[in-house]
């Protein structure tokens, strides 16, 4: 069996939808560089919150609406976006209720009382982009045809518009309304309404791939005690042999931030202390955790063949050898896909130094993820289909991206 057929749909879904992400973000970066704006920030920023602002102003109730999420998500994301000096909120006027505000602890400045952090919002105060965060809307806005476009030179038109019309296949016969990225966190909202337009043609190539993917990640957890962004990535690589706690990022693709140990991985797993370190922990999985990795690819299996009858076995069996090709395809002894995950130079995934969003200096704890991001873009470029993990996992300390 080859490698793209062992993977699940849902792999290969998230490994395509990474590798976009990661080259339309890398650009991103370098063309907010040259406007005098360093930072990273990543596409899912764009596709479920900023495009919505970049007409004018809009409150916060009517945004969580139109991005189809909770105001829970929404404010906690506005909070990073307004700590990142995107955007700022303005009160209701109609409102006479008092804003608290209090000294912000580093600056000094009298801010609101919860500045940078969804506390304190209230539903009916309008946001508005900033100056940067007009500047981000402008580069953003033509970024997703120009990544496509380098997609079609690199694998030829045949081949990407075969993906493209293989995903608009499917995409056109899901009857909800779905987001145009995927959630950040692994979060989705569960319930969204009735579809109301068929048309996917509109649709970028990430968006297509996020539909998708979103679609499977709702069926899968309906049936599911454990969500599919945790199954795919740090449960499938943990076994009954201990491992080092440090190794998962490097084993799922993700980052360390997103691949802890957090409460909702401690039912499947066990944690002991390493026996050949001083310092540090081994996991490995608890009997739940390995009956929950066997459903993990036995509901994967089932929900593709549930897609075939529903969708049509013919373009399921188009969409899987569409993706597939992506991870085969080569020019000279490098794979065509790991061609768009080299970084431009400047970009912290090349190595260079940039402050973390929001901060003006360079600290430790940015020259760290600074090295965490070049390791793991070695990795992806090196072996794509290997290294890129299984589901998305957006990192807040990166802009919302991988």
């Amino acid at each position: 069996m080859s490698t793209e057929a062992a993977r699940p749909l849902s792999a290969l879904l998230s490994q395509a939808l990474v590798a976009f992400t990661i080259e339309l973000d890398n650009e991103f970066e370098r063309r907010m560089n040259e406007a005098g704006e360093p930072g990273t920030l990543s596409l899912g920023v764009w596709a479920n919150l900023m495009r919505f602002l970049s007409d004018g102003p809009v409150s916060i109730r009517d945004l969580a609406a139109q991005a189809l999420a909770s105001e829970k998500r929404i404010k906690f994301e506005l909070g990073c976006l307004e700590r990142w000096r995107l955007v700022m909120l303005q009160p209701d006027a109609a409102d006479d209720r008092p804003v608290p505000t209090r000294a912000h602890r580093l600056s000094g400045r009298v801010l609101r009382d919860g500045w940078g952090s969804g506390r304190g919002m209230r539903s009916d105060w309008l946001v508005r982009l900033t100056e940067r965060g007009r500047k981000a809307c402008e580069i953003w806005r033509p970024l997703f045809d120009e990544i496509e476009q380098r997609w079609v030179t690199r694998f030829g038109e045949d081949d990407l518009g075969g993906l493209r019309r293989a995903l608009e296949d499917v995409v056109t016969q899901i009857d909800i309304e779905l987001p145009q990225a995927v959630p950040a966190l692994g979060e989705s909202e569960g319930t969204y309404p009735p579809r109301s337009a068929r048309d996917a043609g509109s649709l970028s190539l990430p968006a297509l791939l996020s539909q998708l993917l979103l679609a499977f990640t709702i069926e899968f957890e309906r049936e599911s005690r454990a969500p599919l962004w945790l199954c795919a990535n740090t449960l499938r690589v943990l076994g009954e042999k201990p491992i080092r706690e440090g190794d998962i990022p490097r084993l799922t693709g993700g980052s360390p931030e997103t691949s802890g140990i957090g409460w909702q991985i401690k039912p499947y797993i066990v944690i002991e202390p390493d026996p050949a370190a001083k310092r540090g922990k081994v996991v490995r999985l608890s009997p739940l955790g390995r009956a929950v990795q066997h459903m993990y690819r036995d509901l994967n299996a089932a929900i593709e063949k549930r897609w075939e009858a529903k969708f049509g076995k013919d373009k399921i069996g188009r969409l899987r050898d569409s993706l597939g090709e992506l991870f085969v395809r080569r020019s000279g002894e490098r794979l065509l896909l790991s061609e768009g995950l080299v970084p431009a130079e400047g970009t912290v995934r090349s190595g260079a130094e940039a402050p973390a969003l929001g901060r003006r200096d360079v600290a430790a704890a940015a020259r760290q993820r600074m090295r965490d991001l070049v390791a793991q873009t070695e990795m992806f470029v090196r072996d794509p289909a290997g290294a890129l993990p299984h589901y998305p996992l957006w990192d807040m300390n990166r802009g919302f991206g991988p």
